[in-house]
């Protein structure tokens, strides 16, 4: 991919894994501030969080969430049924990939995860 903007740092890890323990409102939002917080990303907003609610199709069920940064913005997509999550951060700031995935993972109770950053 040709990097239109070389002069605007842009870093964007993408984490995915399988979740142990329960998930709830709380748990996302709790990761998303913590991610935030352990990379002294600076959050200037609360966490916006979405569930279906049970429209739609059980297998898509679970959570949807962002956080704005100053330096960029933090998503997070949770499958309740797969125990599945999918993180992205994007940011405009240098950023330690291997603390947000060590974070992530632990956070997440996960046995394994893939990242990639872009």
């Amino acid at each position: 991919m040709k990097d239109l903007a070389p002069d605007i740092t842009r870093i964007r890890l993408l984490v995915e894994g399988f979740y142990s323990g329960s998930m709830d409102e709380e748990r996302v939002k709790a990761y998303l501030l913590g991610v935030a917080d352990e990379l002294r990303l600076r959050v200037y907003g609360q966490p916006t969080i979405h569930s279906p609610a049970g429209t739609g199709s059980a297998h898509n069920q679970g959570f949807d969430a962002f956080v704005p940064l100053i330096d960029s913005g933090i998503s997070l997509y949770v499958w309740s049924q797969q125990r599945f999550f999918s993180t992205l951060l994007y940011t405009c700031k240098s950023i330690d990939i291997d603390a947000a995935c060590m974070f992530t993972q632990a956070f997440f109770g996960a046995r394994e995860i893939e990242h990639s950053t872009f």
